[in-house]
This record gives C-alpha cells, sequence and structure tokens, in this order.
C-alpha cells in the first residue's frame, strides 16, 4: 500500500470543497473553517501493527 501525495492544485481544490461542504452542514462562515492537510511518509504510517510499506498488496 502507497500513500499519494497531491499536488498544490488537487489540495486547493480539496480545501475548497471541504470548506463548502462544512460550512454548507454548520452553518459556520468558510472564513472561520481551517482546514489541515498532513502527508506522511509510508514508513511513518502503520495499519493493524504493520508499516505500509512491508504490507502485502
Amino acid at each position: 500500500m502507497e500513500l499519494v501525495k497531491m499536488s498544490k492544485e488537487k489540495k486547493a481544490q480539496l480545501v475548497k470543497e471541504v470548506t463548502e461542504a462544512t460550512a454548507r452542514a454548520t452553518g459556520i462562515a468558510p472564513q472561520a473553517i481551517f482546514v489541515f492537510i498532513k502527508e506522511n511518509e509510508p514508513e511513518n504510517v502503520g495499519v493493524g501493527g504493520v508499516l505500509l510499506p512491508d504490507m502485502k498488496k
């Protein structure tokens, strides 16, 4: 399993869409919504006790 790094354009699209959906669902002004994107290296992520690079496909 491998994580995919997003381009700046994809990150901008994600932030826009998450902000719009959150504002619509909560009634909170878009200017008050913060979106943080955290990308991790695969060797820093474990699932079910196994690091991602060590998981069988």
